[in-house]
């Protein structure tokens, strides 16, 4: 079972759409896959129509310690896609877990109940500095984080994400070894130079960088994303070919490449996944970006 946070110090960067659309990517390959929603806004748990909504969700599980999947574990509408969804909207776990002696190890010790449950953890995350973005990431395999190309948001990057994960090395001493970051370009502009420069200048800062990977695959910046999301469809199911005259990729490429770099490992599986997998879906307007 591989853990992955999708994680940054920085809100509105597309942590939650990243989630739902790379989880069920990999679902449609036939991964079994967990979301974990410990964002206190649940966009994440709105994201996809649920066929069986559990009792109870993250306050349970990190919260009380419930590990009963039946009691915590939600099932979407997409074959092979669950999700325990946020209900701690007033952020009380916060709390919880700053009084707690195992606090920023509570789900480190709680997800090897699922390991023969599921081939692939994802969890979205706050958009800011806390003690659950920092329980997420002493459990993880590996991390992404999703970063927009503004100037701005990469001085957060390394402001934010990448002292936290500094401080966070004193758990060596407990022999937690840290995940490497995987760096992702979100909403690039294929016709700015500006992101282009940015996006260049984030490869060349961390080109030999032992922590931090940038992927290859950026997120573009078109409509279809957004549109997938408000039919509650996955990206890749949205949007399976290019529109005519748009020099961005279609959803499926793009989601299919950034599934690979990420889980290099299932390669072969996500590679097979073809377009005519796929249920139906409506035709998407076509977007001019």
């Amino acid at each position: 079972m591989i853990v992955v946070p999708v994680m940054s110090t920085k809100g509105g960067v597309g942590k939650s759409t990243t989630a739902a659309n790379l989880g069920a990517f990999c679902a449609d390959t036939g991964k079994r896959v967990l979301l974990i929603d410990l964002d206190a806004q649940p966009t994440l748990s709105s994201y996809f129509r649920l066929e069986h909504e559990a009792p109870g969700g993250i306050y349970e599980l990190v919260g009380t310690n419930e590990i009963r999947l039946d009691r915590i574990v939600s099932r979407t509408g997409i074959r092979n896609l669950d999700i325990i969804v946020s209900n701690d909207s007033k952020g009380q776990l916060d709390n919880l877990l700053l009084n707690a002696a195992d606090g920023r190890l509570r789900l480190l010790n709680l997800l090897p109940v699922f390991k023969d449950q599921y081939d692939l953890v994802l969890i979205d995350t706050k958009g800011t500095r806390c003690i659950t973005l920092e329980m997420a990431m002493l459990a993880a395999d590996r991390a992404i984080s999703p970063i927009v190309p503004e100037i701005l948001a990469a001085r957060e990057f390394q402001r934010g994400t990448l002292e936290l994960y500094s401080e966070l090395q004193a758990f060596a001493r407990l022999g937690i070894r840290l995940p490497n970051i995987k760096l992702m370009v979100n909403r690039a502009e294929y016709v700015s130079t500006d992101a282009r420069m940015i996006t260049e200048g984030l490869r060349r800062s961390f080109g030999n960088d032992p922590v931090v990977q940038v992927l290859e695959t950026a997120i573009p910046h078109i409509a279809s994303y957004r549109k997938a999301a408000l039919h509650g469809m996955p990206a890749h199911r949205y949007e399976t070919r290019r529109p005519a005259g748009r020099k961005a990729p279609p959803c499926f490429d793009t989601m299919r490449s950034l599934a690979i770099e990420v889980f290099p490992e299932w390669e072969e599986d996500l590679e097979r996944l073809s377009p005519n997998d796929l249920p139906p879906s409506p035709a998407p307007e076509e977007d001019q970006i």
